[in-house]
């Protein structure tokens, strides 16, 4: 079942895992940084697209950011640069 809490941790992980701002992760998503705050802290979710490019910006599956799975790399290893 899907845990707003798991997603907004695991996004917040994989976002600091890399580096990254909520602003860069909001640049890169289409979102403002304060948007990413709130899904960061389960307040909100957000759409399929917003999560298939953050899946697509880190590189893990969207099986593992929405709880489905604990493997984060599951099935990205089809996706090509040129796809992006």
């Amino acid at each position: 079942m899907f845990s707003k809490e798991l997603f907004a941790q695991r996004v917040r992980e994989v976002r600091k895992l890399h580096g990254e701002t909520q602003k860069a992760l909001g640049d890169c998503i289409g979102m403002k940084a304060n948007n990413v705050s709130e899904m960061e802290s389960g307040i909100k979710a957000t759409t399929s697209e917003k999560i298939a490019r953050i899946c697509r910006h880190y590189h893990v599956s969207a099986d593992y950011l929405l709880g489905l799975s604990d493997d984060p790399q599951g099935g990205c290893e089809r996706w090509t640069e040129e796809e992006e």
